[in-house]
């Protein structure tokens, strides 16, 4: 919705978004957490976003192919419904669950993944670290490695998953796969490149670059 500014100009309002600090939480559980708030949703329902962490986990998106998984040793492998090939998730990885009508919010679905990764970037850029997204393949890089992953789901113009940024986890389990399909892909984190070593370093200027690009004002809540 756009309402008159100052002088007549037309400014766009600002809308609420609960935000939900989960902590580190089960990956199954959170996906079918996600899959019925999205299902039960309204056209009213408060967009959501969720900062938390998983246990080591491997995630398949729908069109992954299995070879790209090389060697999951004792870390369970979940198939999910978002695009994408394989991934990993661990703890000291800050996950962001982007629960978006984005719809009602008139955003296509390019648009919604570059402002996700323009949160990334600039929040990277306060640390010291120059990163860009690509075109040919989403997410975050920085001098050739990738730094950061986003996969999506839209379902009736509602947006689910979200992204995940490499802050001071364990780097290793991403030898294990060809991350996100491409033999041979370095990863890097932000505390190898020098940044905060800490989550919460980091977590709060990720949130706060979120809403900038959503246009958006938080609602915490437990």
């Amino acid at each position: 919705m756009r309402t008159a500014g100052p002088a007549g100009a037309m400014t766009e309002q600002k809308h609420t978004v609960i935000v939900r600090k989960l902590g580190q939480v089960d990956y199954k559980a959170t996906l079918e957490r996600m899959r019925s708030f999205t299902e039960t949703r309204t056209q009213n329902t408060p967009d959501e976003l969720w900062i938390l962490e998983h246990p080591p986990v491997f995630t398949l998106g729908t069109n992954a192919d299995t070879h790209h998984l090389l060697a999951p040793g004792n870390i369970p492998v979940v198939p999910v419904d978002r695009g994408g090939q394989v991934t990993y998730h661990g703890p000291g990885q800050l996950v962001v669950y982007t629960l978006v009508d984005i719809s009602r919010a008139r955003i296509g679905v390019r648009d919604f993944v570059c402002r996700l990764e323009t949160a990334i970037i600039n929040t990277l850029a306060a640390h010291g670290i120059e990163a860009e997204g690509r075109r040919d393949a989403p997410g975050v890089y920085t001098r050739g490695e990738k730094i950061a992953s986003i996969g999506l789901r839209i379902r009736r113009g509602r947006a689910y998953h979200g992204l995940a940024l490499n802050v001071c986890n364990d780097l290793e389990p991403f030898s294990r796969i060809n991350p996100c399909g491409f033999e041979g892909l370095a990863v890097t984190s932000i505390a190898q490149r020098g940044g905060p070593s800490k989550l919460e370093a980091v977590q709060q200027e990720v949130l706060q670059q979120l809403l900038i690009e959503l246009n958006a004002v938080p609602r915490n809540t437990a």
